[in-house]
């Protein structure tokens, strides 16, 4: 009797690991002298990710299919998944927990969606993700915090999608002034064409250092397109006058003031900088003995 069950579970376990999904294809391949699994989905009646790919899977591929969501855990299965293409699909949102359990991941790419957001957040799940691709998407904005998520990717294609604007936080992750890079400079590639940019100082700044023999940046594409820009819409950035910007520095006339209760008190402050910086004052209510003093 056991070993009739320890033969069924051998049987269950190979099955699972040999067995191809339906409307899908299972090959072997090689990479250098090893073989590897590879799996492709390309059939436009697949509307769902499938469950049951070999977990020996190495590359996956699912193509122009009607998938429009890609669900919490969808691979955590496939933990020798190297490389995930779910490109040319329907894919509109994609959960936060999609690619758990995808350490050995080297390669995501989801092309040609219809993402207007990605779950930056969910790069935590593959630490070993070196190239991601969102060409051909409709994201219109990236968040401050994604920049937070992206020190390892050295291959970052955002090129024809909806961004008007880079975050201060990225140009400081790929463009690190000396000191601040916490590991050894490493070269990155990105793709920021075809994106209706608002030509302000910041893109221009991509642009200058990105062109120099130095530069830690590689652009696929020089030719960005100014799209929202007073005057300058439609011109190269190449040839649009593009000011530089310059980091914000504030001076306050006095860092401490005290004063008696009921007494008026002027505070000035001096900021620099392009664009020019907003400052914000806060009121606290913080009392010593007869006095009261803080913004």
């Amino acid at each position: 009797m056991y070993l009739l069950v320890l033969v069924h579970i051998l049987q269950s376990t190979l099955l699972a690991v040999q067995s191809c999904p339906a409307l899908c294809a299972c090959t072997y391949g090689y990479s250098g002298i090893a073989e590897i699994r590879l799996v492709q989905c390309s059939d436009p009646g697949i509307s769902a990710v499938p469950i049951n790919v070999p977990a020996d899977t190495v590359k996956l591929r699912l193509e122009k299919t009607l998938i429009s969501r890609v669900p919490r855990a969808a691979f955590y299965n496939l933990s020798e998944l190297r490389f995930l293409w779910l490109t040319y699909n329907s894919i509109t949102s994609i959960h936060p927990s999609s690619f758990v359990n995808l350490k050995a991941l080297r390669e995501l790419r989801l092309d040609g969606n219809l993402l207007t957001s990605f779950p930056w957040e969910g790069l935590r799940d593959m630490p070993r993700l070196q190239t991601l691709g969102l060409h051909n998407n409709h994201l219109s904005s990236l968040p401050a915090h994604a920049a937070l998520f992206l020190p390892n990717i050295t291959y970052l294609d955002l090129s024809s999608n909806r961004l008007t604007i880079l975050p201060a936080e990225l140009l400081d992750l790929w463009f690190p002034l000396p000191g601040q890079q916490e590991r050894p400079e490493q070269r990155r590639v990105l793709g920021l064409h075809d994106n209706p940019w608002l030509c302000d100082c910041q893109i221009s700044m991509v642009m200058s250092l990105s062109t120099s023999l130095a530069s830690p940046v590689v652009l696929m594409d020089q030719l960005l397109v100014c799209r929202r820009s007073l005057g300058q819409s439609g011109l190269p950035m190449t040839q649009a006058e593009l000011s530089r910007c310059m980091r914000p520095s504030v001076q306050p006339a006095a860092t401490k003031v005290i004063s008696p209760l009921g007494s008026n008190v002027i505070l000035r402050c001096d900021a620099t900088g392009y664009p020019t910086p907003t400052l914000t004052w806060i009121k606290t209510a913080a009392y010593t003995g007869n006095t009261r003093s803080g913004l």
